[in-house]
């Protein structure tokens, strides 16, 4: 199996920057992908994008084109989310997750425990 810890959640300030880092232990062939999803207070889960442990072109909510940068360390033992620009919509808890690559909860195998992202204006 792959597990996942997050690391990097706190408080930005409206328009601020945080990274976030998800440590991955292990590899299996369902986590093709490994992504981030947010889930906000009375809201869904979301995915916001996953990047392939293989290499390539990293899949991106529209929600967060353009603010939200995905990327692996070379040894892809560590996936980061660097997340600019940030507004009070950002804020909730994120989820580190390996599975499809592709932007569904319903496609992902494993998770970690979450860390949780506050925005003060």
């Amino acid at each position: 199996g792959v597990r996942l810890v997050e690391s990097g959640g706190g408080s930005a300030n409206s328009g601020g920057s945080l990274r976030l880092s998800c440590a991955v232990d292990g590899a299996a062939r369902d986590a093709e992908c490994v992504g981030w999803f947010r889930q906000a207070p009375g809201k869904e889960r979301e995915g916001l994008s996953a990047i392939y442990r293989g290499g390539g072109v990293p899949i991106v909510a529209d929600s967060v084109e353009g603010r939200f940068l995905i990327s692996q360390a070379i040894d892809r033992r560590t996936v980061y989310l660097q997340m600019n620009s940030l507004t009070s919509e950002d804020a909730g808890t994120y989820f580190c997750a390996a599975g499809e690559c592709r932007l569904r909860s319903d496609g992902i195998v494993y998770w970690g425990k979450g860390t949780l992202v506050a925005i003060s204006s």
